[in-house]
């Protein structure tokens, strides 16, 4: 699991702040101009607890988990960094690091 271990821990922290940024973008004035980005902060943490399960177990699927969580890692960043919130700029953060991290993973 050493191998894994700062992958796991970013993926983690992205779950940490896309579940944050979720929560926030709902108590936002306009929640329906943040659908897509709730949505997206969901997926992202989603895939975030599959790749770190995955890697935790030393599954022969992870590195193809890694490859698909630095996607949708990179996407959620993408859409969090349409907005001003704190917390989208704190989220966008969270899933570039994940996103490094993960293809870390793949190319090792």
């Amino acid at each position: 699991m050493n191998n894994y271990q700062s992958c796991i821990e970013a993926c983690m922290d992205c779950i940490a702040a896309c579940k944050h940024c979720a929560s926030s973008c709902l108590g936002e004035d306009d929640v329906k101009a943040m659908a897509t980005c709730i949505r997206t902060d969901l997926e992202c943490a989603a895939i975030c607890g599959a790749a770190a399960t995955l890697m935790s177990m030393d599954s022969k699927f992870a590195h193809e988990a890694c490859r698909l969580c630095a996607d949708i890692c990179n996407a959620c960043a993408e859409e969090c960094e349409k907005h001003t919130m704190d917390h989208c700029k704190k989220c966008a953060a969270a899933c570039r690091y994940c996103a490094e991290e993960c293809i870390g993973m793949v190319a090792a």
